[in-house]
């Protein structure tokens, strides 16, 4: 295993609150992530350095492009479209819901695009009780199928290059899990473990997959990025300097750039760059991300 402090850089010196869910959108050629608690879908240019910022009313669990323009929301209360890019703060146009399901003390958490396009969303409850989130997918359609229903806090998941498998977290558990995905996409199933995070290195939290099967996690309170071989070895550890990563996600326009969102929720003293949206130049290689198909 190899340890070691790269040559990180802030990409965007911020305050999020809860950073998340780092996305990037090859169509724009840029990064989309952001923060839950503080309603907020964020955009990131690494060719400009532009930046905006769109407020959303309710807790956004994720965000993530849609193949025919605009973005799809995990929100508190469903899953919703938008026409407009979130590129600034009044763009946010034609909203409107594919999914709505309110439920008391619930929020959106991660989700993740599949390989076919549909949407793989998570949520939780905002006290975290075993068993009070779900994990959904949801077409461009509007159809939604529940895949899990005993979840605590749904976080990570992603598909490995040839999309046969489907890497999932539920944090507290401190396991990567890996499923077997049938052959039309639309299920998984034999699950099993890939990786146990041990006490004292903090608790798995979001997830990306590279072209070499390998799945890098952010690891909460445990402040680094691992990497483990699709046998769930352990070969590459990022130490980070912020103790809260939660996401991570290769971009730029050759997928090698690692971006890593922060949070500073819960800190009593946030380090500088807790809530900013860091990267590890050349870190690796990505898969290229699908849209949402609707």
């Amino acid at each position: 295993m190899t340890t070691y402090e790269p040559a990180l850089e802030v990409a965007v010196q911020a305050q999020a609150t809860l950073g998340e869910g780092p996305t990037w959108d090859a169509a724009a050629s840029r990064l989309i992530w952001i923060d839950i608690l503080g309603s907020r879908v964020n955009t990131y240019d690494p060719s400009t350095g532009r930046r905006t910022v769109m407020a959303t009313e309710q807790h956004v669990g994720a965000a993530k492009p849609r193949a025919g323009g605009g973005l799809v929301l995990n929100l508190r209360d469903g899953v919703a479209l938008y026409d407009g890019d979130g590129d600034g703060a009044d763009s946010a146009t034609g909203f409107r819901w594919l999914h709505h399901e309110p439920t008391p003390g619930r929020r959106a958490n991660d989700a993740a695009v599949a390989p076919d396009g549909s949407l793989w969303a998570g949520t939780m409850r905002y006290d975290e009780a075993p068993g009070g989130g779900t994990l959904s997918r949801f077409t461009g359609d509007g159809g939604a199928t529940t895949v899990l229903n005993d979840v605590a806090v749904s976080n990570g998941t992603g598909w490995s290059p040839d999309g046969r498998l489907m890497y999932y977290i539920d944090s507290p558990t401190r396991r990567v899990d890996v499923f077997d995905v049938s052959a039309d996409g639309q299920s998984v199933g034999n699950r099993r473990q890939l990786a146990l995070i041990e006490e004292g290195a903090g608790f798995p939290d979001g997830l990306t997959v590279d072209a070499d099967g390998c799945v890098w996690v952010a690891l909460w309170d445990g402040g680094a990025v691992r990497r483990y071989t699709p046998a769930g070895t352990l070969d590459r550890t990022i130490i980070l300097p912020t103790i809260r990563p939660t996401a991570c996600a290769f971009g730029g326009p050759n997928l090698t750039d690692l971006y890593i969102t922060t949070a500073r929720v819960g800190l009593s003293a946030a380090h500088p760059m807790s809530g900013s949206l860091l990267v590890v130049p050349e870190a690796g290689k990505g898969v290229a991300q699908p849209a949402f198909a609707g």
